[in-house]
């Protein structure tokens, strides 16, 4: 098996015949529902503008998030491994 086939996960004209399938599929369900390219970009660029105007609030809920899920995943992970520890 070659580099690029490896790279690929299998031959360039199975992934070529893949990517044909998948876009044809997305492309009915974008135009099911009335998208366009443009309106993905526009919606990624409006998320990211209203993380920004949201500004360190967004962060201070993230860490809030992680700390609080923190508290009960580390602990229970410290105890799962204590009792799988075999000497």
């Amino acid at each position: 098996m070659s580099d690029f086939t490896r790279f690929l996960g299998d031959t360039p004209l199975r992934i070529f015949l893949k990517l044909v399938v998948v876009s044809f599929l997305v492309g009915i369900v974008m135009s099911y529902f009335g998208w366009s390219p443009y309106d993905v970009v526009y919606q990624i660029r409006d998320f990211a503008l209203q993380i920004w105007n949201m500004g360190f609030k967004a962060i201070d809920r993230f860490v809030g998030y992680f700390l609080l899920g923190a508290a009960i995943v580390v602990p229970a992970f410290i105890i799962l491994r204590l009792f799988s520890y075999r000497r």
